[in-house]
């Protein structure tokens, strides 16, 4: 163990690239499966307590008071794990920030506000409960809801700065007559944005159901529960179909702006027109092609360019040190999609046999596919993350600064890795147990239900 440590305090740059990576690859899947549920999270709060100002009944103020109490602990989490991300891009990417700084300063300068934002009417919102009206305690909840999804919006636009930079002139590798709001406003912003946005939703919704699905398959099955299912399907299975949509768009602002990510994603190693859309394949570098695919042809030329036989550029048409990892993007991105179309068929099915019945199945079969739509909707996200940001590797902002040229020299990196995975760790346990603690609090008789 003192080997150990001692190594990681003598790093050498290759090292600091490879920790720098891995810490980053952990922090920001941790930062974005708690930030999502703090996008989502509270309009199922406001939906829950308006239905009780409209209805009386106990059981929606229940549920708006037990949702309160958990977003506030995972708005706690998401606070401290967004704080350390902000300290990493200055101690792991200093020639990022020293460079790009100012031109991408702008909108975490705006999230940190709607994070006050948010934050001040979050105490608003959980201390008023017996001390507002309960119209003006709803209302106070839509600040929340709002400054979380431009808080989000904000910092996405950063990320999609780094994928289609703009907004500036290099002079001599040295940033000159900045424009961040061009910057803002590159042409990634709106599809990676609304496409965040519209998944933060979508894995909220699944993942509370996917809660209560398990308590109704442990045989709760009471009103609480169903109800809770319910909204969360409700939201869910509402944004799955606008999610393809809106995939489909940032798909293609990819084959304007980041060609060689497309082709990573696809497989696609030869320039060619009708290129063939890939399902599955195990894409093999050296020999540069990508066997056990169904391959359907001109379905990707379509999808891309609006035209069956437009050319599709693949990764030979560029120079193979500016391929990123083939087999890592094109899998993920697999995985995305695979799981986006069965949750698609899982909302399809929601939603017909609703339309039919006016209820949601209660069949053991079909709550054991919501209690697994959680899970999956989860992993689709963090695939989705890495297809963004491993397929744009090498570069740390597309086709300028390279991420082996950004990370720090500095000594001691193994010491800020082993000490961030500390409290992360810290961080995941400790809001694992606040969490269960809470959810077993019974209910009132009243909340409870038949």
């Amino acid at each position: 163990m003192g080997s150990l440590w001692f190594h990681l305090g003598t790093l050498d740059a290759a090292d600091n690239l490879l920790f720098a990576r891995i810490q980053m690859a952990v922090t920001l899947g941790a930062h974005i499966s708690v930030a999502c549920l703090g996008v989502g999270m509270p309009a199922l709060l406001l939906f829950a307590e308006g239905r009780y100002l409209r209805t009386g009944d106990p059981i929606w103020k229940a549920l708006a008071r037990r949702w309160a109490k958990a977003f506030a602990v995972l708005f706690a989490v998401g606070a401290v794990s967004g704080t350390v991300l902000s300290f990493e891009l200055g101690l792991l990417w200093p020639e990022f920030m020293g460079r790009f700084g100012g031109v991408i300063g702008l909108p975490f300068t705006l999230e940190a506000f709607a994070f006050f934002i948010e934050a001040i009417f979050l105490g608003i919102y959980l201390y008023g409960w017996d001390r507002l009206s309960p119209r003006l305690h709803w209302l106070s909840g839509f600040p929340i809801a709002i400054s979380g999804v431009l808080s989000a919006w904000f910092v996405v636009t950063a990320n999609a700065w780094m994928n289609a930079p703009q907004g500036f002139v290099l002079q001599d590798g040295v940033v000159v007559d900045a424009d961040p709001f061009e910057a803002m406003m590159n042409p990634a912003t709106w599809a990676q944005t609304l496409h965040m946005i519209v998944a933060a939703y979508m894995v909220t919704g699944f993942v509370l159901a996917s809660v209560y699905a398990y308590h109704r398959l442990r045989g709760r099955d009471h009103s609480y529960n169903r109800r809770a299912m319910a909204l969360g399907l409700v939201l869910a299975a509402g944004m799955t179909p606008l999610q393809a949509v809106v995939g489909h768009a940032a798909a293609k602002m990819v084959a304007r702006t980041q060609p060689v990510k497309l082709a990573a994603m696809e497989g696609q190693f030869r320039t060619e027109a009708r290129a063939p859309l890939r399902v599955g394949g195990w894409p093999d570098e050296d020999s540069g092609s990508t066997p056990l695919a169904i391959e359907i042809p001109g379905l990707l030329s379509w999808l891309a360019y609006g035209d069956a036989d437009a050319v599709v550029k693949g990764l030979a048409d560029f120079p193979r040190d500016e391929w990123p990892p083939v087999r890592i993007v094109h899998v993920s991105f697999q995985v995305m999609v695979g799981i986006g179309g069965a949750l698609l068929l899982l909302s399809v099915w929601t939603g017909a046999f609703f339309a039919l019945r006016r209820r949601l199945p209660n069949g053991r079969v079909y709550l054991r596919f919501i209690l697994l739509s959680g899970p999956l909707a989860w992993i689709a996200l963090l695939a989705g993350w890495t297809v963004t940001e491993v397929g744009r590797q090498p570069w740390i902002v597309q086709g300028i600064l390279r991420t082996k040229d950004a990370v720090t020299e500095a000594p001691g990196i193994g010491w800020i890795f082993a000490t961030t995975m500390l409290i992360y760790a810290a961080l995941t346990a400790g809001a694992v147990i606040v969490l269960r603690d809470l959810s077993q609090i019974p209910l009132k008789e009243e909340e409870h239900g038949a």
